[in-house]
């Protein structure tokens, strides 16, 4: 019996180890600004991509919630904090759509399963991280109005930097599944 529940303690450390390591490179990616047109990139939806592929959808969701906790009580975590504000104030303003988004996005590209076919493999990617900007244009419009043109501020100027990621993510897909044999 004590055997069992030794083991039982060592994943779950595992687990906790894996899950703030993910939100350790999510944070890290939320701070690295690529120069791309029309704007500068970060790697966050990559690297959101990555944990759901790497990761499992279970190990990916925690990932985002503790991700998402860590920011909205006030670290440094997300994009654009500490300079734009931080905790829940900063949270709940324009990007909290996006944010929410990961959880989606992450989902999915957890679920599903990557076959040798790179255009299935591209579209189910470029599916899961459609979420983020359907979330985040939605919570955007309620935002701001939808008066403004939405499409054109909340995602336009990212498409062709999320094109270059989700590429990116599927030319890689089957090296980042061996993450999963980690654990």
């Amino acid at each position: 019996m004590e055997i069992v529940k030794n083991f039982a303690q060592s994943k779950i450390l595992k687990y906790l180890f894996i899950v703030l390591a993910g939100t350790i490179l999510l944070a890290i990616s939320s701070k690295i600004k690529i120069p791309f047109y029309p704007v500068p990139m970060t790697m966050q939806t990559l690297v959101v991509l990555i944990i759901g592929i790497g990761f499992g959808w279970k190990l990916g969701i925690a990932t985002i919630m503790l991700y998402l906790f860590e920011g909205i009580i006030g670290l440094p975590v997300f994009s654009g904090t500490p300079e734009k504000g931080i905790g829940f104030v900063y949270f709940t303003g324009p990007t909290m759509g996006y944010l929410i988004g990961f959880l989606v996005a992450v989902f999915f590209a957890g679920k599903f399963n990557y076959k040798n076919n790179f255009l299935f493999n591209f579209l189910k990617l470029s599916f899961a991280i459609s979420f983020i900007y359907i979330l985040g244009m939605l919570w955007l419009g309620w935002l701001v109005g939808w008066d403004k043109p939405i499409f054109k501020l909340g995602a336009q100027p990212f498409l062709l930097a999320e094109l270059f990621k989700i590429l990116l993510a599927t030319v890689a897909i089957h090296e980042i599944k061996k993450i999963k044999k980690i654990f």
